[in-house]
């Protein structure tokens, strides 16, 4: 999961070399260090989803050989090399690697675990590392799990999004019900430590019933981590279209909340505890660190087309294009499209913004007048936690995540 967002700020030039300010890199050895590698291609594309990614028929005349999946491991590398030579001699070991996309594993097996050498080689491993990849669950066998898991991965992501057939096609999903909870349990015999089901609600069609079906079927394949989103409709996509054609209907935000309700209940009483408002573990190491990084905002690199970085309030972003991005770097330049730096009082409202969304919320403190009188107010209305409040944090109650959008704005006034 890489924060992309889909519209981009205009920012300044990345250097062609890279190269950061030096106050970025003041005190790095002191933050811990992430990688994003993200692969952009997709046998089809869904129709709720903006990411960058690129189905091949897409790419057809746009890029080349540049543009090929078969060279990509290659091509990523470089960026990787790159990292080293910006980042300095004497680098952090990587603490997450996280391949996203698109479909990651619609390459070999053998080119993510390229990928992952690549970083190991370049920075090195934390003795601890997390590694995951997103899954397709058509695009993986036992063979292929167990490559991954020999070549040093030990987390995988499956997108499981519904467990009933009318609201994958609803989504545009062309996995076959009951594939992903096959997919839980070949990680499982593989070795893999985590496994991890994304789920999706709120798809117009689907009734409580539906949801619920879906989430049973995902807690009774026993992963340890799920992850719970409300399905947005994003502008430009296919469902996008179709809402506006009046063929569908919109999505309501009452049934978001209803659905939301439903998978705290299930996933709490199946051994689940919520640590990030879409997020549910069954024990601490099972969360997913890398995006506990994003949430904290603590360093990372992202490779690959349109993948975003973020290191000592430095933010920056790549070209989207794979052709573009791997012409780039074939030319000894950074893929950097722009960047900007963060300011003190961007950063303040990014924490709020993020670590309200976790279970341990956001210190008090970080608060500006007007945002402690909305915090005392969202006490008042229940939308905090009183127990955490007394010790200076404003920490989300169940009702306070079904608002935390309007919470969040409140509190960064």
């Amino acid at each position: 999961m890489d924060p992309m967002p889909s519209a981009l700020p205009d920012g300044e030039p990345v250097p062609e070399n890279g190269a950061l300010p030096a106050q970025a890199l003041d005190g790095a050895a002191g933050r811990p260090l992430g990688f994003y590698l993200h692969v952009p291609y997709c046998a089809s594309r869904c129709g709720y989803c903006d990411f960058n990614t690129y189905t091949a028929s897409e790419l057809r005349g746009t890029g080349g050989v540049l543009a090929s999946r078969d060279n990509y491991a290659d091509t990523l590398a470089q960026e990787i090399r790159l990292a080293r030579r910006v980042l300095g001699e004497d680098p952090r070991p990587a603490r997450t690697v996280f391949f996203g996309g698109g479909t990651p594993t619609l390459l070999p097996a053998a080119d993510l675990v390229r990928m992952l050498a690549a970083v190991r080689d370049e920075f090195g491993l934390a003795p601890d590392a997390e590694v995951t990849t997103e899954a397709n669950p058509e695009s993986v066998d036992p063979a292929y799990l167990e490559t991954l898991r020999e070549g040093g991965f030990n987390r995988i992501s499956s997108g499981m999004q519904s467990a009933t057939p009318h609201v994958l096609r609803g989504l545009d999903r062309n996995h076959t019900p009951g594939r992903p909870e096959a997919c839980v349990a070949e990680a499982r015999a593989a070795g893999f430590a985590h496994v991890n089901l994304d789920l999706i609600y709120g798809t117009p069609g689907e009734s409580d019933a539906d949801w619920r079906a879906s989430l049973e079927a995902a807690i009774g394949a026993g992963p340890d981590h799920v992850s719970a989103y409300a399905l947005i409709v994003e502008e430009g996509t296919g469902l996008a279209r179709r809402i506006r054609r009046g063929e569908i209907p919109m999505t309501d935000d009452d049934e978001h909340a209803d659905r939301y309700l439903i998978a705290d209940e299930l996933l709490a009483k199946a051994g689940f505890s919520w640590y990030e408002v879409s997020n549910w573990a069954t024990s601490e190491p099972a969360r997913c660190l890398h995006n506990e990084l994003y949430w904290r905002g603590a360093d990372w690199w992202g490779a690959g087309p349109g993948a975003h970085s973020h290191v000592g309030g430095v933010r920056w972003w790549n070209v989207k294009h794979p052709g573009a991005y791997a012409a780039a770097l074939a030319g000894g330049r950074s893929p950097g499209a722009g960047r900007e730096l963060l300011g003190e009082e961007d950063r303040r409202v990014e924490r709020i913004l993020l670590e309200l969304r976790l279970s341990e919320g956001c210190p008090l403190d970080l608060l500006l007048p007007a945002g402690r009188e909305a915090a005392a107010r969202h006490l008042g209305d229940g939308l905090l936690d009183p127990g955490a409040y007394a010790k200076g944090a404003a920490v989300l109650t169940l009702r306070g995540r079904l608002l935390a959008d309007a919470v969040v704005r409140d509190l960064v006034d």
